[in-house]
């Protein structure tokens, strides 16, 4: 999950000069793109990890192989993000992509500027399962209008807590809004040996300028009502934005949060040895947790206007290709959206399922019961949002993290950040899927 968000930071690195020197000899070594003895050959590429989680993948694809003689699919591991992205486009330019491509949505605008995408929504309204997805991500699917990916799996952030440094300070309930997030973390905050050094804080905060920072503190900019987007065009500097940046800086002013080193926010640690009492994760992080002996518990983002939450996760891309191809990536699209694929990649992976009857089924909701904090994930999938799919989303994510950063560091007004980084961003041209 984490090495997903460092592909954002490296995006704006790959150069026409990176792809065209990129080796073509991998690309075309570890691919066949032909249809042999009537059975199409499909290429997927993807960067799944951690390995067991592969093993999971590659199983569920076998599965499909075996139930459709006519289809093989070749699922090759290329790498985490910061290694595909060379090769993705190479690939690309160069005219031998991969049939279908595991990324992650907010490359969807730079696909779709190369020509090389499926639009997938003719398809879709005529499949059935479309019926079956969860509608919290259609956001992340579309620009301008068509349908360009499906989603693989999802996931949301929340805050992780100690439930026993809570009981230590005298609190009985998980905070529901802004202003009771600041109490807590000031009765959790404790120089425990009078030596006039705080050792323990009541929250971990993210900095910095990469995709991660943004992530985490973008749940509290919809909260607050602030948005990203005034139309097709980035407008950072409105009062939910101001809002959320504010909040940080009143944390740390306060002496009460933690920062973490840049572009590291994600790291447990502090969590972990109780020196920070509540942190922004996800449920990727339940696999580590379950092999320490803390304890930790999960309560929903707090609220300052609404309920807010981010989509996380993958999502499918098809490159266009022939007919053949095109109609055999989309049988495996309709395999991977299914009940039966989401369920069983959920139990054993910790995703959450984006089909709507595997959330409901029965073996889905005997894994809630037995890990319950996963039901804090599900609710907020209720009105959870996708980061804007807009082709220069990294440049605006970028700025918006240089804003985070110098509120939370710099004491520079959140407002005067937000006017920064606004101005950066009015010089470049921006497409979305308003």
């Amino acid at each position: 999950m984490i090495m997903i968000f460092n592909f954002i930071k490296n995006l704006k690195k790959v150069t026409l000069i990176t792809i065209l020197c990129c080796s073509f000899i991998f690309l075309n070594g570890c691919q066949n793109n032909y249809q042999d003895n009537n059975v199409t050959k499909v290429t997927l590429w993807h960067g799944i990890n951690p390995p067991e989680n592969r093993d999971v993948f590659n199983d569920l694809v076998a599965k499909f192989n075996e139930s459709h003689p006519d289809i093989e699919i070749q699922a090759l591991y290329v790498g985490q993000p910061d290694a595909q992205l060379p090769k993705i486009f190479a690939a690309t330019v160069s005219g031998e992509p991969p049939d279908m491509l595991w990324f992650v949505a907010q490359l969807t605008g730079k696909l779709v500027d190369l020509g090389a995408l499926l639009p997938l929504e003719t398809w879709l309204n005529s499949s059935p399962i479309k019926q079956e997805i969860d509608p919290a991500m259609f956001e992340s699917m579309t620009l301008n209008g068509h349908v360009y990916s499906v989603p693989f799996a999802t996931n949301n952030a929340a805050i992780f807590y100690r439930p026993s440094l809570f009981a230590q300070a005298g609190i009985t309930d998980t905070p529901k809004t802004w202003s009771e997030l600041k109490i807590a973390a000031k009765k959790l905050t404790k120089d425990t040996n009078n030596d006039g050094i705080i050792d323990n804080y009541g929250i971990f905060l993210s900095l910095g300028k990469g995709e991660w920072t943004v992530f985490a503190w973008l749940p509290f900019i919809y909260s607050a009502g602030g948005e990203l987007l005034d139309g097709n065009k980035p407008n950072i500097v409105n009062q939910g934005v101001i809002d959320t940046l504010q909040l940080g800086a009143d944390l740390v002013k306060d002496n009460v949060a933690m920062l973490s080193a840049p572009e590291r926010g994600y790291e447990l640690d502090n969590f972990l040895s109780g020196k920070a009492a509540m942190q922004v994760t996800g449920p990727w992080t339940l696999g580590q947790l379950s092999q320490t002996d803390i304890d930790y518990g999960v309560f929903p983002i707090p609220i300052k206007e609404n309920p807010a939450a981010v989509v996380g996760g993958e999502n499918l891309f098809v490159f266009k290709s022939n007919p053949q191809k095109e109609k055999a990536c989309q049988e495996f699209l309709a395999y991977i959206l299914s009940e039966e694929f989401q369920t069983t990649w959920a139990l054993k992976t910790g995703y959450l399922p984006i089909n709507l009857k595997s959330q409901e089924s029965d073996a889905y909701q005997q894994y809630i019961q037995e890990n319950p904090v996963l039901e804090v994930f599900l609710q907020q999938m209720q009105w959870a949002r996708s980061r804007p799919i807009i082709t220069q989303y990294t440049r605006l994510s970028e700025n918006l993290g240089r804003a985070i950063e110098a509120s939370l560091l710099r004491n520079q007004t959140p407002e005067a950040a937000l006017t920064q980084s606004q101005k950066r961003l009015d010089l470049i041209p921006f497409t979305s899927n308003n």
